[in-house]
């Protein structure tokens, strides 16, 4: 079926979305401007104004309108200790579980050398620098147990060894294969409580 360029446009907008494929856009579309058009305002709105005004915290990367965003400004939260993940929905996740009080370094990714990501690619450089200046003494490494999560904790232990810095991995709670985001609250509590170091 032909759909006017419009239509066929916000469908194929809409595909950028994880799992919506062309049957889920057209469905979306369609409700949208049949039935909620008033809701499609809000939410072109709402896309508009967090593309325009989000960016990364510059210390640790993660998503925020700020310089610095709240967690690493929370006096409350141990200075000391860094967890580093590999997406801003991987440090929702572990806030939801209320079992860490540290602080984040969010990489935005893993290291893949075959897609041509290396340490640059993922702000280890920065990283490095930041658990130098600040005098980190625990650096967690929560990043995916997958063979990407895996490689690029064990980069980031090899680094961190060499500066006397207490490296731990959150325990394998989490199953192999599986993503932060996806794994419920007290499954990830039981993997950091349960945290080994780094051999």
């Amino acid at each position: 079926m032909k759909f006017s360029p419009a239509l066929q446009e916000l469908m194929e907008a809409l595909r950028c979305l994880p799992g919506v494929g062309p049957k889920s856009a057209q469905r979306m579309t369609l409700y949208l401007l049949e039935r909620d058009r008033e809701g499609a305002t809000v939410l072109s709105r709402a896309l508009q104004a967090a593309v325009e005004r989000v960016d990364h915290c510059s210390r640790c990367r993660n998503f925020t309108e700020l310089d610095i965003c709240e967690i690493c400004e929370d006096p409350r939260r141990d200075a000391s200790t860094v967890c580093v993940v590999e997406t801003p929905a991987d440090v929702l996740a572990v806030e939801q579980s209320g079992s860490y009080r540290g602080l984040y370094f969010v990489l935005m990714g893993h290291l893949s050398p075959i897609d041509g990501i290396g340490p640059a690619e993922i702000g280890l450089d920065k990283f490095h620098r930041r658990v130098i200046d600040e005098g980190i003494d625990e650096v967690i490494l929560a990043t995916n147990p997958t063979v990407e999560g895996e490689a690029t904790a064990y980069y980031l232990s090899d680094v961190l060894h060499n500066e006397g810095v207490k490296v731990s991995r959150i325990a394998h709670g989490v199953p192999l294969g599986g993503e932060l985001e996806y794994v419920d609250g007290s499954t990830l509590a039981h993997a950091f409580s349960g945290r080994r170091p780094v051999e």
